[in-house]
């Protein structure tokens, strides 16, 4: 199942990430840069101990990720901006057919 990680919110100035922009995650595994924004290596470390199981169809609401609806996951980047001066980064996470 493929997953679209979508920009939601970014607190701060983030120097990679703009509101709108998504990285495609294809076959649970594959990440499209072809068909994605630039991706910064910090906000992967977010993604990392969730995509496969969302790409496998475990429920956002399983893993604790949800919103009221359940059926997007939400996480966010590693950035403190509060200390770094940097940028925050909300993503939404969302299958293929979401």
């Amino acid at each position: 199942m493929d997953l679209i990680v979508k920009v939601k919110e970014i607190k701060g100035t983030c120097p990679v990430y703009r509101i709108g922009d998504s990285i495609l995650i294809r076959e649970g595994y594959i990440l499209d840069t072809k068909k994605s924004s630039t991706v910064c290596m910090h906000s992967l470390a977010s993604l990392m101990p969730y995509y496969v199981a969302l790409s496998k169809g475990v429920s956002p609401q399983t893993l604790g990720l949800s919103g009221a609806k359940g059926d997007r996951a939400y996480l966010q980047c590693l950035d403190p901006c509060e200390v770094t001066g940097g940028g925050t980064v909300m993503f939404e996470v969302s299958t293929d057919g979401a």
